[in-house]
């Protein structure tokens, strides 16, 4: 790196599109981003915002559309040697042990068997599996496979780690764990990344490992704030400087999350049930109709990933508004939150019948001769707007449509109806 330049990875104006146009899907429009070394960063942001595609670019495993990827100040096309990336699944091979699957990395490098399996045993002790050599991973807990993941991935001493939610699929004192035992690996300079890239929709985790959190928008993927954090390590929840500090970062990722949708598009569905709703909405009303979000998500031990969508789901009907990381309920929201089970399906049909894609659904039933229609249909007429999340929509605004009692879905005949 030239002049003092501390910047390992560079990207400038990364797009990433999916399909051709007119049809064309943008996964990520104009992303800029920069890991510097020494540095722990966190992609922070709610499903579908492209977080985990963005990874996949930075490592090579898949190409950007348009944009500039540079990795010390040089462009690399195919992937990128420096790098290495620990899935959310635990992504090993069933039929290797333990020790086959970590030198299973360095034996892609060349490295002869005398050599890999002294390393590969080093790595194995250095993440708490000595003993474990020759165990096969079914045999392994969740937590000690995802071990194996993350001995696998420091077999080639890579630059720049990269995490995609590494923890998400952990019970939670597994995933305490994991991560207490990687930030001890990661202050105490025990490997040799120079830098850490980790994707999560977890905002408390986030704050715990980083030391900068860039927080995503979606519809488009786009980078919305980036949060810097000077706290020392070992932090502490409960530290009024922490509280603080997630208050600002739920308040920066529900104030900016949503962007403007083009004219004419259907408007994304979240993926949230609305029993959960409901629930939201008599927890919120419950505190007087206004409850900070980030002290309520830990009351339910929930991640952004949880109750992100829950809370846009009230928000697009009109239950509760977002003010500044605290959840504010309508009038419309207590009606609702007080209601009996029939009046609450009156209500929640008139607010769905308001939302673009739900009254598409029902009107195009409502106009069909026998009131039914293929799913597949929907899916199809759904791919401009949405691409390979189209299906996920669909599935979706049947859930919603059940809910309100506005059309249903016949699984034999793969057709959603409308009851006579």
């Amino acid at each position: 790196m030239k002049g003092g330049d501390n910047r390992l990875l560079v990207l400038e104006r990364v797009t990433k599109a999916y399909g051709k146009t007119p049809r064309q899907c943008l996964a990520l429009s104009g992303v800029g981003l920069e890991v510097r070394d020494g540095e722990f960063v966190c992609l922070l942001g709610p499903s579908g915002c492209g977080k985990s595609t963005l990874l996949r670019i930075i490592t090579g495993l898949i190409q950007p559309s348009s944009g500039n990827v540079l990795y010390r100040s040089q462009q690399f096309s195919g992937v990128n040697p420096y790098t290495t990336i620990v899935f959310q699944t635990f992504a090993l091979y069933p039929w290797l042990t333990v020790e086959q699957n970590v030198e299973l990395a360095l034996k892609a490098r060349g490295m002869q068997a005398a050599a890999r399996r002294r390393r590969a045993l080093e790595l194995i002790d250095m993440v708490g599996l000595d003993g474990f050599e020759s165990a096969f991973p079914r045999e392994l807990s969740g937590g000690m496979r995802q071990k194996v993941g993350f001995a696998r991935a420091m077999a080639v001493e890579p630059e720049l780690l990269c995490l995609d939610e590494p923890f998400s699929a952990l019970d939670v004192l597994s995933a305490e764990a994991l991560r207490g035992e990687l930030m001890e690996l990661w202050t105490s300079k025990s490997i040799p990344t120079r830098a850490i890239l980790m994707v999560t929709h977890n905002i408390e985790e986030a704050a715990l490992m980083a030391d900068r959190i860039v927080v995503m928008g979606k519809n488009p993927g786009h980078v919305v704030a980036e949060i810097p954090i000077t706290l020392r390590h070992p932090r502490h929840r409960k530290d009024t400087a922490f509280q603080a500090l997630t208050d600002k970062v739920y308040a920066a990722v529900t104030g900016k999350r949503d962007v403007a949708e083009p004219s004419g598009r259907r408007q994304a569905l979240p993926r949230a049930r609305l029993n959960a709703v409901a629930g939201l909405l008599e927890k919120v009303a419950a505190e007087g109709g206004r409850a900070d979000l980030y002290r309520l998500s830990q009351e339910l031990a929930a991640d952004l990933g949880d109750i992100l969508p829950v809370v846009e789901a009230a928000e697009k009907l009109g239950f509760l508004t977002v003010e500044e990381g605290d959840l504010l309920i309508t009038r419309l929201g207590e009606a609702y939150a007080e209601a009996k089970i029939l009046a609450r399906k009156e209500l929640l049909a008139g607010r769905a019948l308001r939302l673009p894609l739900i009254a598409w659904v029902y009107e195009t039933l409502q106009q069909d001769d026998d009131g039914r229609v293929a799913k597949e249909y929907f899916v199809d007429g759904l791919q401009c707007d949405f691409g390979e999340r189209a299906e996920e929509q669909v599935n979706t605004a049947i859930q919603w449509g059940r809910a309100a009692e506005l059309f249903d879905y016949d699984m034999d005949r793969d057709e959603l109806f409308i009851e006579d």
